[in-house]
């Protein structure tokens, strides 16, 4: 199939690329996000028949874009080195990698000082995810929808210039951008299940009515990042997500998407994470969070001992704390809440009361 749509597209009876290449889905991100600690822009794309259609099978694409664009020359791309892209344009790239390029290009022709993009596969044979970073966020938004304009013509043959895209998006570069988030809160929650119960949980072990809390699903921090700054805390319930594409619940996969709350939390601040989940617990500390260890039994390991400011584990039915080398107990666990969010919430508000972070700000 694929060699019979690349010969039909050397010989010129392509497929419309405006029909086959299309946007699903598109996202800007105001805090900190799955792929970057910036703002990005993400889209999904749908490719269709140009899944096989390659730059190298379109004669004259990459001198269309060069001649469009010349500033792609200087993109280092995979290769690592000034012409990395144009060189993986003449052997032949995809309709998506080839729109991230573009975007980004879009932006630093208007004087935009952003580089980092990347493009993944889907769930499914021709989808696609690419994110890029963005200065502006409309102008970001705008250039995701020209990019994928311009490669549409591109691959159609009918590029001759994007003057009037650098145009539109110089004006919208000088209107208001829309401010990221300052949000200060006391925690910001997320995993799999169990948010909701960790919060209330949490008022009963003492923790303040008027400290803000928030439930943060995993779907949320993937589409649009987090929605505040800073926190004092944070809680990773567990790494087993459901409200996410198939791609984004492998394991390792999961736990950098939930690791992302340690982005806010403040220098010297709590991250509070399961037993074993080491992923997260090394991306709290790269971010310099203090970290606590919980378990729904008593199987916390050395390894997770070695790093822990305070441990909470469950002991014949009740929850043991050990902050400081002071053991304590917490009390039973309930049945009318999962225990990871019960196990969790004594923890954080043990951790609040001692003041185990004693966080900073980080610059």
């Amino acid at each position: 199939m694929s060699a019979t749509v690349a010969a039909e597209s050397r010989a010129g009876t392509r497929p419309d690329p405006a029909v086959e290449i299309r946007m699903t889905t598109l996202h800007a991100t105001r805090g900190a996000n799955y792929w970057m600690s910036e703002p990005i822009i993400r889209m999904d794309l749908l490719v269709g028949a140009y899944e096989n259609i390659s730059s190298a099978d379109v004669p004259g694409l990459t001198d269309a874009l060069l001649a469009a664009m010349p500033g792609l020359m200087e993109h280092r791309c995979s290769i690592g080195e000034r012409g990395g892209f144009v060189t993986r344009l003449r052997r032949g790239t995809y309709a998506a990698h080839i729109i991230e390029h573009v975007a980004l290009e879009l932006q630093t022709m208007i004087g935009h000082d952003v580089g980092y993009g990347r493009t993944r596969g889907g769930d499914v044979d021709g989808e696609y995810t690419l994110i890029f970073e963005r200065v502006h966020e409309q102008v970001g938004l705008r250039a995701a929808a020209l990019a994928l304009e311009t490669v549409q013509r591109a691959f159609a043959g009918t590029l001759d210039g994007v003057d009037a895209y650098v145009a539109e998006l110089r004006a919208l570069a000088a209107l208001p951008d829309v401010p990221p988030p300052i949000q200060e809160v006391f925690c910001g929650i997320t995993g799999g299940e169990g948010r909701g119960e960790t919060r209330e949980a949490m008022l009963r072990h003492g923790v303040a009515r008027d400290a803000l809390v928030i439930d943060v699903a995993p779907s949320y921090i993937l589409n649009a990042g987090l929605p505040y700054s800073h926190s004092e805390m944070a809680i990773v319930l567990d790494t087993k997500l459901t409200d996410v594409p198939r791609r984004y619940q492998d394991p390792e996969r999961a736990s950098r998407l939930v690791a992302v709350l340690a982005d806010a939390v403040h220098r010297r601040g709590v991250m509070i994470a399961p037993a074993k989940a080491w992923e997260v617990q090394d991306r709290a500390r790269d971010e310099g969070c203090r970290v606590a260890i919980f378990a729904t039994d008593d199987d916390v390991t050395r390894r997770d001992q070695k790093v822990a400011v305070a441990v909470a584990l469950v002991e014949r039915g009740r929850i043991v704390l050990d902050v400081g080398g002071r053991v304590e107990d917490a009390g039973p666990l309930r049945d009318d809440a999962p225990a990871s969010s019960q196990v969790a919430a004594a923890l954080a508000a043990r951790c609040w009361s001692a003041r185990c972070g004693e966080g900073e700000a980080k610059g």
